[in-house]
């Protein structure tokens, strides 16, 4: 058993720290006061291969394994967790794409992706399906040359920036096989934007769309008709562990900030990290901090690996995105006062975490996920 990565990961890991560090994170309180995604982020992510990890390289991609994806999330969450939403969406749906599409539409749409000059976005939340996502409403209607998309997604992560989309639509009757998956373009008189105005994330551009009719082409169909949302399902495997490691980048970084400073601030004579109240909340989270890690990177082995990894993404998803936040609450306390400011990265930190508590797979959706591996689906809820 191996817990150290090999040469040409870790040199790429080195080199995203100083890029990240470099590059990403000087701008991201600034993102959030703008409440914007910064002009040219796509564009320089991608020269570092961070929109085209799971794309061939035939296609401009980096054909990196899912282990190399999560060290792109864990660097990339520590400067700047909204960033790590580009790694996330661009994984995901490429790998959708890479797994579905025929090969004529990976040569279309996979090297926009790859060169950030396309960024796009997932859409399966509806206003009323988050989790029952197998009972969404949003129609295909056939119309003779193809579909018409008719109705709402909502919530959607870069719904307000995004170019292209993955949407899951019915085309069919109800349940999981009456929904297919359609790639769109987003830059249509049909199809509206309306903005969110959220707690965290604020870079983003999460946003409600409405498909008022959008034409779709028979060529836009991913896959098979009615196969959409297993297709789709099946990438929430491994983005889940992609996605607990951004958090626990964002997470592993305030900690070491709050471990300097309980170096460096006295009070009563003597460095606070000297008291037990100070020191003991750091070392328990920095522990929990190592096991959840491991976790998510046992998900994404296990799915270079060809081995089935469902169960441990969702370990990841339920553990990770809590336990930052928990573990950016107790830094912020650390520091005391100076963090309850907005000049400290903290409180934007631990408001941005907080979104993907939520989103993609609450924690009740993990337990019925674990709880179904451990028991059996006819013994589990």
């Amino acid at each position: 058993m191996d817990f150290l990565f090999d040469s040409d990961q870790e040199s790429y890991r080195q080199e995203l720290r100083r890029f990240a560090t470099r590059i990403l994170a000087p701008h991201y309180q600034l993102d959030d006061k703008a409440a914007r995604l910064r002009p040219g982020l796509a564009e320089a992510m991608a020269g570092m291969g961070l929109t085209g990890l799971r794309i061939p390289e035939r296609f401009g991609g980096q054909d990196a394994g899912a282990v190399v994806a999560g060290i792109a999330a864990e660097e990339i969450g520590r400067a700047d967790f909204n960033a790590t939403y580009l790694i996330i969406n661009t994984s995901l749906i490429s790998d959708v794409l890479v797994r579905n599409a025929t090969a004529e539409q990976q040569a279309d749409w996979l090297p926009p992706i790859a060169s950030g000059r396309a960024l796009p976005c997932l859409c399966v939340t509806e206003p009323g399906h988050g989790s029952d996502a197998a009972n969404l409403q949003l129609k295909a209607e056939p119309d003779g040359a193809g579909w018409r998309l008719i109705g709402e997604k909502t919530s959607i992560t870069l719904g307000m920036n995004a170019d292209t989309a993955l949407v899951l639509a019915r085309t069919g009757g109800p349940g999981a096989r009456g929904v297919s998956a359609f790639y769109v373009d987003l830059d249509d008189r049909y199809v509206q934007r309306s903005a969110f105005d959220d707690l965290g994330g604020r870079s983003i551009g999460r946003a409600a769309l409405h498909f008022d009719g959008l034409p779709v082409a028979p060529d836009r169909l991913i896959g098979e008709q009615g196969a959409g949302f297993v297709s789709v399902m099946q990438g929430f495997d491994y983005s889940r562990a992609v996605i607990g490691l951004g958090c626990l980048g964002a997470a592993q970084i305030s900690l070491e900030e709050a471990v300097g400073w309980a170096r460096d601030r006295e009070a009563f004579g003597q460095p606070i990290g000297r008291f037990q109240g100070v020191a003991f909340p750091l070392a328990e989270y920095a522990t929990q901090l190592r096991g959840a890690r491991h976790v998510c990177f046992e998900a994404l082995w296990r799915k270079d690996n060809g081995l089935d990894h469902s169960a441990e993404a969702a370990m990841a998803k339920l553990w990770a995105p809590k336990l930052a936040v928990d573990v950016i609450h107790q830094c912020l306390l650390t520091f005391g006062h100076l963090a309850y400011s907005t000049d400290s990265p903290l409180g934007q930190r631990m408001r941005d975490v907080i979104g993907l508590e939520i989103g993609d797979g609450t924690a009740q959706v993990s337990k019925l996920i674990i709880s179904r591996h451990l028991l059996g689906r006819d013994y589990a809820p």
